[in-house]
């Protein structure tokens, strides 16, 4: 008959009980309280404007509706969706659409997270005055930036064919929004130029988030500014960069302004919401224009839906809370925080920001410990 036998270091550890699945603390219990208390009457205000336009599009979308004759007005269930899909001209302002988000949420995340780097190690006396020069293009109303970026292309008024007639194919004649290939790249301009610094200010607060004293051990163990880019800063700020990237993908899957001003849809670049406001406002066809917008609806919800569950992110638990370091599973209050991990040296009542130091190689330990004071 075999027994089985505990190591040394454990006999003295009395044996407990199967633990439960580990709840929240009553901290985070209390947080969460706290911010339903803040937000919940916004949340409620914001749901029950929402839901309404959202709930008459979808009803009017079921019917064969046209404002300038409200008399034949006849239901006819899901056929408005079955003439919408089934047209080209849907999928191509689908492709217009993805396209624009792809390219410019691309560069923006690059370019934002750059002029996010130069904020956070700018001096001290210029951090005020570099983040409002970066921010001054947010500030600006979106109809007056593409007002501004059309008169700068037009082939009459504007100024970039004189300025870069240098650039082989571009001349004094170079007609930008008479082509599909060069109105889209004037759009991506001036969305890229527009909302970059939305992104840099949400990279901004991310790159805060990440601890010094990460970098200062990477550093120590020898590691590139690369390789501490890479495995340090952007694994830690995660939740940040799925923020930013959720809401400029969003947003710029409903782009309408630029498109409305410099080009009016025309040459191939009408976008989705471009096609609901033609079908709704120009044509009069509340029927189909209603039903383009819950398609748009129900594209914005798989956006973020897929976002969301591609990161794997809970945004409830990205936050510092007392947790432990070593294990995936909250220490559950002060009654089990002493025995939360067998490597966690925090007991009742110490401060919880010694705990949360990293572990660093024996390399950067010794080399610690032997430094001379």
């Amino acid at each position: 008959m075999s027994t089985t036998t505990l190591p040394p270091g454990e006999k003295t550890q009395p044996k407990s009980a199967p633990r439960k699945k580990a709840g929240i603390s009553d901290r985070s219990r209390s947080e969460r309280k706290l911010g339903w208390m803040l937000a919940g009457p916004a949340f409620f205000v914001m749901l029950a404007v929402t839901a309404y336009p959202i709930l008459q599009a979808t009803y009017e979308s079921l019917f064969s509706y046209r404002l300038t004759d409200p008399t034949n007005r006849e239901f006819i269930g899901l056929t408005n969706y079955w003439v919408i899909l089934s047209d080209p001209l849907w999928w191509q302002s689908i492709w217009v659409t993805v396209l624009i988000t792809v390219v410019t949420v691309a560069v923006e995340l690059v370019l934002g997270f750059g002029l996010a780097m130069v904020m956070a190690k700018a001096l001290k006396a210029l951090r005020p005055v570099l983040r409002a020069a970066i921010l001054i293009p947010y500030a600006v109303i979106t109809v007056v930036s593409a007002f501004a970026w059309q008169f700068a292309f037009d082939i009459n008024t504007g100024f970039v064919n004189s300025w870069f007639a240098w650039i082989p194919g571009v001349s004094a004649n170079t007609d930008w929004f008479g082509d599909w290939g060069t109105s889209i790249l004037v759009i991506c301009l001036a969305e890229i130029w527009k909302t970059t610094p939305f992104i840099s200010l949400l990279l901004l607060a991310g790159l805060a988030q990440v601890p010094e004293v990460l970098q200062e051990a990477a550093q120590v163990d020898g590691a590139t500014w690369w390789q501490r880019l890479w495995k340090v800063t952007i694994p830690n700020m995660k939740a940040a960069i799925m923020v930013a990237l959720l809401f400029r993908t969003l947003d710029a899957f409903r782009v309408f302004d630029s498109i409305f001003i410099m080009t009016g849809g025309s040459n191939g670049t009408e976008s989705v919401s471009f096609l609901a406001y033609r079908q709704t406002i120009a044509r009069l066809e509340i029927g189909l224009g209603s039903a383009v917008s819950v398609l748009l609806f129900i594209a914005v919800v798989l956006i973020a839906f897929s976002f969301i569950k591609g990161f794997k992110i809970d945004l409830s638990q990205a936050r510092g809370s007392d947790r432990c370091p070593h294990a995936r599973r909250s220490c559950g209050g002060s009654a089990g925080r002493s025995s939360c991990c067998t490597r966690c040296s925090r007991s009742p009542g110490s401060s919880p920001s010694r705990s949360r130091r990293p572990r660093t190689s024996p390399t950067a330990s010794s080399c610690r410990r032997s430094r001379p004071g």
